[in-house]
């Protein structure tokens, strides 16, 4: 199995003759790393901001509202980090050339996804809750 996962194909045109546009390549999937950490540091600040501002400026059930309110926004940017992630995954997938690193780059995509899809099912329902509580009875 240690064979298999060392495994290494035969040098590809992006690897010989191109190598510049791998190495350019490698730097963009690079700076879509750190863009996808920006956005989720931004979101990051922005929630901390918007949930102290919900915990000491409301009371019951409008500090619970606006605290659900921060979490969806929070949400919103974590799902765009990790959509930017993937992108670099991808990048960095079609780069390699061992077994090994596309496997290890494909689980880590499908990780990034399942947590994307769960996250996104979360944030609906308490978009709809909070949809519910701001709709007249």
């Amino acid at each position: 199995m240690n064979g298999l996962l060392d495994m290494k194909t035969e040098n590809g045109v992006l690897q010989g003759e191109l190598e510049w546009i791998a190495r350019a390549l490698e730097w963009a999937a690079g700076i879509v790393d750190v863009m996808a950490i920006v956005v989720m540091l931004v979101g990051a600040a922005r929630f901390v901001h918007g949930y102290l501002a919900a915990e000491f400026s409301r009371a019951g059930l409008d500090r619970v509202t606006g605290i659900n309110r921060e979490r969806v926004e929070l949400g919103r940017y974590i799902l765009a980090g990790l959509e930017l992630l993937i992108v670099s995954d991808i990048i960095h997938t079609a780069l390699s050339l061992r077994f090994a690193d596309l496997l290890f780059l494909g689980l880590l995509v499908l990780i990034r996804s399942l947590i994307s899809y769960f996250l996104g099912r979360e944030l609906q329902q308490v978009k709809h809750e909070l949809a519910a509580r701001d709709s007249p009875p």
